[in-house]
């Protein structure tokens, strides 16, 4: 009995070598890679055109072989982050409005690419309303609209902006905060009802596609055609020089990021449409990676 026990006790222990053994070799193909190579964390502001950029970017530096996190964050929490460490890359930032974020933040932060150029952003309105064409011509009108603009959430750079130029402008209007499905809905509201209403909009968003609206010229200098930019935290090239070459060479279509954001409002999974767009465009991603 006792010779069997050792027998028995013999095979277990061979039993659970080979099963371990089994673990070690199957956490060395990808996920071991992925733990070597470390870990990439995308900043995800809360607007839609952030969205199509940051998934395609994850889907190839995954490819990579990185880990990817995103972290839901404002502009302001965004560049902190950016600036601790605590996040590698953004890949929506405005200039010029977030040059003010940039410049206190511009010893840890590197501006690396631009996305897309001359972006329309400002005060929008219905186009059936007549006789206003610059922010100038809003002056005494300010009842038609309900004496409110919307806007986005606190701590956006376009929120402090709008605030600058109401001041300035000398208009009595009060601007009301939300997120940006609540302003959008807000504004649609009013459309619906054929009310005058005046909203921040910006170029790439479906806005355009789904509302009868324009960007008014902002004649006071506060909204320019903007530049989207790639940042991220300056120690990037040391940890991951490989993303970093490829985020280099990043560039996108802001028509391209335009119509992905019509798909993933329609119903459609983001990593799909952002897989959809590499696959219809692998030239050009071989050309971001450098091939």
């Amino acid at each position: 009995m006792r010779k069997f026990i050792l027998a028995l006790m013999a095979l277990s222990l061979v039993v659970l070598a080979a099963c371990g053994s089994s673990d070690e070799e199957g956490s060395s193909d990808g996920s071991e890679n992925a733990e070597e190579k470390g870990t990439i964390t995308f900043a995800v502001t809360p607007w839609t055109s952030t969205v199509p950029p940051t998934k395609v970017a994850r889907i190839i530096i995954e490819d990579m072989g990185y880990e990817v996190e995103e972290t839901q964050a404002d502009v302001s929490s965004t560049f902190v982050g950016l600036s601790r460490g605590d996040l590698d890359v953004f890949m929506d930032s405005w200039m010029p409005a977030h040059e003010n974020q940039f410049a206190e933040y511009e010893d840890s932060i590197e501006n690396v690419a631009t996305s897309y150029a001359d972006a329309d952003s400002g005060l929008v309105i219905p186009t059936y309303v007549e006789g206003i064409e610059t922010v100038s011509d809003l002056k005494g009108r300010e009842d038609e609209f309900g004496n409110k603009i919307y806007g986005i959430e606190e701590g956006a750079s376009a929120t402090e902006m709008m605030r600058e130029l109401i001041e300035e402008a000398d208009l009595d209007l009060e601007l009301v905060t939300s997120s940006e499905g609540g302003m959008i809905a807000q504004a649609q509201r009013e459309i619906n009802q054929d009310n005058p209403v005046i909203f921040y909009g910006w170029r790439p968003h479906t806005m355009f596609n789904k509302l009868d609206i324009e960007v008014i010229e902002d004649d006071y200098g506060y909204f320019t055609p903007s530049d989207v930019h790639v940042l991220a935290n300056n120690e990037l090239e040391d940890k991951a020089p490989e993303v970093y070459e490829f985020l280099q060479n990043w560039s996108i279509p802001l028509e391209d990021v335009e119509e992905m954001i019509v798909k993933i409002e329609d119903g459609q999974d983001e990593l799909e449409v952002a897989q959809e767009w590499i696959d219809e465009n692998q030239d050009k991603v071989d050309e971001m990676l450098g091939n």
